[in-house]
Formats: structure tokens, sequence, C-alpha cells
């Protein structure tokens, strides 16, 4: 990738791409997706899906190039991902490229557009003063009826089918007719995704059917477990990251997945000179972020976060707040002012003064939502 790609046009030629080498057969035209998706998502990607550091350019810069206050991650561009990466995803059911998908759906992308549905982000930012803020509309007016397609297609992303083979890649609750070999499978899935990891998947056949129901164990989850009509059944997921359940399924068949959701401290790779240092918090596929107007106001650049105490973190079901949203409530320090003034700004002895206090994280695409203030992902560990 080359410093002067704007993100969003990269990402729709190689849409164009993947689905030429579909419609050729090309598996050199697959290799050129599969070499750029590589160094996209292991060098160049925002932990929330965001894609393009740069402003300047609303594009690419170079390899670990992520701050967080100026990123620009523009919404158009996490959503031609989204794009590509479901396309890839067709050719041989690889887990990676869902686990993209997702990732980016429940961060980068949604939090374009406000809770009301009203306001838009061109830019996603991961950290910012209190200044950043969605509005009505744009100049360039791509982000908010972009936006408009992606949340009125998401019931084409949930499945797939194969030959012999039906593929359930993401478990927002829905229910389904799609077709297996010629025959009609009617799928109704249960579920309180992504703020818990419990999936009930009931079958509704005309007759008996052989085939594989391919489960995608997402790549943020440790352990899972899965039972058919109550019963435990392998669940190792194979090299592609789905749990392939081959049976003769009966009607009324019903399949239930536990996806286990700790809180996870995540941290960046050393080449990301921006994050050294410091850590995220992430439950399930949600990246979370806190807000000023749940912590007091500090200044969330100060706050310290116990890598030993995040998995301690408690997990609060909010349904009055942000539209129903699960918080994370824990413990941490803060770095305060005591022995500074507004006549001191350099001193030689190291300040030692930190305060224990309890914190509050929000998810990401909810941020913004409330009384305008500081935001930020990264928090120093310590």
């Amino acid at each position: 990738m080359t410093r002067s790609s704007a993100t969003p046009c990269v990402m729709y030629l190689m849409a164009g791409v993947a689905d030429l080498a579909h419609e050729y057969d090309d598996p050199t035209l697959l290799a050129v997706c599969e070499r750029l998706w590589a160094n996209l998502v292991h060098q160049r990607m925002y932990l929330t899906g965001g894609i393009g550091p740069s402003r300047h350019n609303e594009g690419f810069t170079t390899d670990y190039d992520l701050p967080d206050e100026s990123a620009y991650a523009e919404t158009c561009a996490s959503i031609a991902l989204i794009m590509w990466n479901h396309r890839l995803l067709q050719f041989a059911g690889d887990g990676k490229y869902a686990d993209i998908v997702e990732q980016t759906l429940y961060n980068g992308f949604i939090s374009g557009v406000s809770l009301a549905g009203d306001s838009f982000f061109y830019v996603n930012p991961l950290a910012s003063d209190g200044a950043h803020h969605r509005t009505p509309w744009f100049e360039c007016p791509c982000c908010p009826p972009n936006v408009g397609r992606i949340l009125a297609s998401l019931g084409n992303y949930l499945y797939s089918t194969s030959d012999g083979g039906l593929w359930v890649h993401f478990y927002a609750q829905n229910s389904a007719h799609v077709t297996v070999d010629g025959q009609p499978v009617q799928v109704r899935l249960t579920s309180n995704y992504p703020w818990e990891g419990a999936v009930k998947l009931a079958l509704t056949l005309d007759a008996p059917q052989h085939f594989a129901l391919n489960l995608r164990i997402p790549g943020w989850c440790d352990e899972w477990a899965v039972t058919v009509n109550g019963a435990a059944v392998e669940s190792t997921p194979a090299s592609n990251g789905y749990v392939a359940i081959t049976r003769t399924w009966q009607p009324d068949d019903v399949v239930d997945l536990d996806l286990a959701m700790p809180v996870q401290a995540v941290y960046a790779n050393p080449n990301v000179r921006h994050m050294q240092g410091r850590l995220a918090l992430q439950r399930g596929p949600i990246v979370f972020c806190m807000e000023g107007v749940d912590n007091d106001n500090i200044g969330l650049d100060r706050v310290t976060l116990d890598p030993a105490q995040v998995a301690g973190f408690r997990v609060e079901q909010q349904p009055e707040m942000l539209g129903g949203v699960v918080v994370l409530r824990g413990s941490a320090q803060a770095i305060t002012e005591e022995g500074w003034d507004n006549q001191t700004l350099y001193r030689r002895n190291q300040p030692s003064s930190v305060a224990a206090l309890d914190v509050v994280a929000v998810p990401y695409a909810t941020w913004d939502n409330r009384t305008p203030g500081e935001m930020r992902v990264w928090f120093r560990a310590g």
C-alpha cells in the first residue's frame, strides 16, 4: 500500500478485484487480495477496524503509523473494508475475514452514526479532547447514505451456503430462510449478542437433511461450548475458525453455542510507537472507551490501569443508558496535580502523587452521544 492511497478508494478497488477473482477463477488476483489484506490487518488497522491515519490524503501512510487522537479512520473506509472482507470470506469460508467484518461493524463503522441516527462522523479518532462531534451533513456527503445502505443490507452478511454446508458467520438475533443443496432450511437465532455470548439456533426443515452446520468461533474467544438438543458435541474449530457439525438434521433440532466473554486487555505491536506502555479494553467484539462524563472529567490521559485487574472489571447491563449497553466498571489510578501550579510547567523532581478512582468504560461506538467531553480508548498500563 502506498502513502497516497485514499482508503475508501483502495477498499472499493480491492472489493472489485475480489469479484473479478471469483468471476474468472483467477488465483493471481486472489493472491493480490491476500497479500494486501495481510499488510493492512497486521500493520495498518486500528483496533476499532478503522483504517487510514492521515487527514492530509484521507489515506495510508507507513506501516504501524496509528496515532489515536489524529486518526482519520473515515467511516466510508470502514464500510468498504467490510465489503471487501465479506467477499473474501466467500472463497473458502476463512473466519479471519469474518473477524474483521465483525470488529469493524461493532466498532469503527457504527460509531459513524449517532444513536438518534441523525448525525454522523466522517472521521473516527480513538481519542478526543472533547471538540470532535458528529454533524448532520458534510460538504462531501458520502458517509451518511453509505451508513444507511450497510444497515439496510446487514441480513446479507449473516449466513452463507456451500455444497453440503450452512455457514453461520455472525450471531445477532435474527430469523432467516436459506437453501442448502436445494432444500429449504429455516433458522431462528436467539441471542443478546454482542452483550452476551449465549446463542441458540433452532432449525426448521421440511424433512431430515444431511449437511454441515459451520459455526464461527470468533478470534477474540478462547473458550466455548456447543450442544445439539442438549448433548455436548466436539467443538474444536478447524484451521478456518469454524466448528463444523456434520449430521442428518431433524426438524426442530436446536443448537446452543456458548462463547465466553471475559473483559480482556489488548496491547499494540511494539512498532506502534503511539501505543507503547498502553492497553485497551475489549469484551467480546466490543472495544470500550472512557468518556469524561462518566469519570468526573478527570484528564483521561492520566489514568493508569493495572493489567492484573482488568479481568476483574465488573460487567453491568445498563438498559436505560445509551440505548441499552453493557458498561465496564473497575479500579484505576490517576496522576493528580498536587504540587503543581500554573507557574510551573517543568520541574526536576519526579511527580509521585496519584489517586485511586473507580472508572467506567462504555462501548466505543456510542461515544459523543451525551455531554461533550474527553474520550480515550488507550490507557497507561501500570
